[in-house]
């Protein structure tokens, strides 16, 4: 039997915070626990806000909880032709629909929400006709492709995937994937040719990955992950979802909410153990 493998997959956008080292961790501890190793993954595919600042600051932030991981890292903006392929894959199957429409198109014609809570995508531009879809890509108009879910789901049947929990060596359970309640997803954005959903099952693929440890805000968009395992013959790993780890608000600490960072918690005088006590690990 091959050895577990697992990953941490941040994206350089910001800087590390007391929830990035809780998913560090448990990712690391769940290798342990299972006898195998965690490998570390730069998932920088948002050119416009990763930078190799940040990328260097991962380094360093996991380096002083003690962790360590096998060198290459695998860098996803240097993966864009990989991905692109995997599109086209899909492409071929007729899975695959340029999508016209803008965000504020979308808001208004949404008549429900994605597992996210956002606007879930009506459908629009899978309607176009060939015609049409071709004289508007030959116009230039900004483009993303949707992966035309139902007809997806009908070629593949019922899905399912192995959870593991509450820990990492419980027995795995069995749980229905139900893509079809993200609507058409983008797998391939205006700006870059792939998407979180498209790049993740191919790199977790590609590394062999046996076990995916993630945070509970990330259980809903394992449905589409089956979904495109399934599509593309790429073999489905074991989930497991660790908790989150909530700031005063009660909401998930998040970059974007300017949570405290590491490399500020380090300044003050935290040591790595002091940030273990704090999630737990």
């Amino acid at each position: 039997m091959s050895k577990p493998l697992l990953r941490f997959a941040p994206s350089p956008n910001g800087s590390l915070h007391l929830g990035h080292a809780l998913s560090a961790l448990a990712t690391w501890g769940a290798a342990a626990r299972l006898g195998g190793t965690a490998l570390l993954r730069i998932e920088d595919i948002d050119t416009a806000r990763c930078k190799p600042e940040f990328t260097q600051a991962i380094f360093e932030d996991l380096a002083w909880l003690g962790l360590n991981w096998p060198e290459p890292v695998l860098v996803q903006s240097e993966r864009f032709d990989i991905y692109a392929h995997a599109a086209n894959r899909l492409r071929a199957m007729d899975l695959l629909y340029p999508c016209f429409c803008s965000r504020a198109q979308i808001a208004e014609h949404s008549t429900g929400t994605d597992p996210d809570g956002a606007p879930l995508y009506p459908g629009t531009c899978r309607h176009l006709s060939n015609a049409e879809r071709i004289e508007r890509l030959e116009r230039g108009d900004p483009v993303q492709f949707r992966l035309d879910t139902a007809t997806a789901m009908e070629r593949t049947g019922m899905l399912t995937f192995s959870v593991i929990g509450p820990t990492i060596l419980d027995r795995p359970q069995i749980r229905y994937a139900r893509p079809e309640r993200w609507g058409d997803v983008v797998l391939q954005r205006k700006d870059i040719p792939t998407s979180y959903h498209l790049s993740v099952v191919v790199d977790d693929a590609a590394q062999a990955i046996t076990h995916v440890t993630r945070g509970r805000d990330l259980e809903a968009a394992t449905d589409i992950h089956v979904l495109l395992q399934m599509l593309l013959g790429l073999p489905t790993p074991y989930y497991h979802f660790h908790r989150l780890l909530l700031g005063d608000d009660g909401q998930k600490l998040a970059k974007s909410k300017g949570s405290q960072s590491l490399a500020d918690l380090r300044a003050q005088g935290w040591t790595a153990e002091d940030v273990r006590r704090a999630v737990g690990y």
